[in-house]
């Protein structure tokens, strides 16, 4: 009968450690770095979400509670939809959702077709004015738009697009940051691909076609973000141009709350201002995966 030789102690291999599934809070750093990293970000979170937030509870209370003052309350004690049933009766919603609609889609529009379109020249070193082009459109970002405000309004008016939800876009059709976050996204394109691509035959609409543009789609979700929410929000300028009520735009329209006519009542204000903001709220909330995605990958190169 054999026995079994022992090994050592010394020669067993040592016993594995249990593997944590959960990380410990030194994991994170030290509990006084901590404790300062979540007040900053709770003070961050209060001033950006903090105010939409207010509004939505104030559009839910009811006429009996108050909204400012000693005695008002954060949240509401009777919730109510009657602020938001006030809004779609005093003014016609509909027609400044589809006048909105219509000027944020001839806006993505053109800034996908323009912005691509010189983003894609910009990045081609061989031809002759590049520098000139880029040195103007870094010129034209130092301007606020306050600045020429007055300016387009007398083209706009030479054009007899005065009160036309076209002069609401017009000046807008284009962005000199989009052209630039497109030049960025298509030069992190390796030029041995577009060499390659030559060599099997593509022409130039077939590189920017199907190399290019599929190469920089997430830059294209941020512009097509970014002009969305400017198009949709934009307040100055429609009040500029537009003088019926049939043209206005949503933002424009909701303002029209605040005055004596329909008698103002702050809840009804507040009521409209969610209205505006819940379409933007849905979009970046779908695509903020890929948005935060474009951003970095267009952020490689300016």
């Amino acid at each position: 009968m054999t026995t079994a030789v022992r090994k050592p102690a010394a020669q067993q291999p040592a016993a594995r450690k249990p593997r944590r599934l959960l990380p410990r809070w030194r994991d994170y750093g030290r509990p006084r770095e901590l404790v300062v990293r979540y007040l900053l970000l709770f003070f961050v979170l209060g001033i950006t979400v903090g105010p939409l937030l207010w509004q939505l509870l104030a559009s839910l209370k009811s006429t009996g509670e108050d909204v400012f003052g000693a005695n008002a309350s954060l949240l509401p004690h009777e919730p109510t939809l009657r602020a938001y049933r006030a809004v779609f009766e005093q003014v016609p919603v509909a027609t400044y959702i589809r006048n909105s609609t219509i000027v944020v889609l001839l806006s993505v529009g053109s800034q996908l077709l323009f912005s691509t379109t010189a983003g894609y020249m910009l990045s081609k070193p061989n031809w002759k004015g590049r520098k000139a082009v880029w040195v103007v459109l870094i010129a034209s970002m130092m301007f606020p738009f306050e600045s020429i405000m007055v300016s387009l309004f007398l083209s706009i008016r030479d054009l007899g697009l005065v009160d036309n939800l076209v002069g609401v876009w017009l000046p807008g059709f284009v962005g000199a940051i989009n052209v630039l976050l497109m030049r960025a996204a298509f030069l992190a394109v390796p030029r041995e691909i577009e060499d390659s691509a030559m060599l099997d035959g593509a022409g130039e609409w077939q590189r920017f076609r199907y190399l290019y543009l599929p190469s920089a789609w997430g830059a294209i979700l941020v512009v097509t973000i970014n002009t969305f929410i400017s198009a949709w929000d934009d307040f100055l300028w429609p009040l500029i141009v537009l003088r019926s009520e049939e043209q206005m735009t949503l933002t424009l329209g909701l303002s029209r709350l605040q005055s004596s006519s329909f008698g103002y009542d702050q809840r009804v204000v507040m009521a409209g201002s969610v209205i505006s903001v819940i379409p933007v709220l849905v979009l970046f909330v779908i695509t903020q995966r890929w948005f935060y995605k474009g951003v970095s990958s267009g952020a490689v190169k300016l």
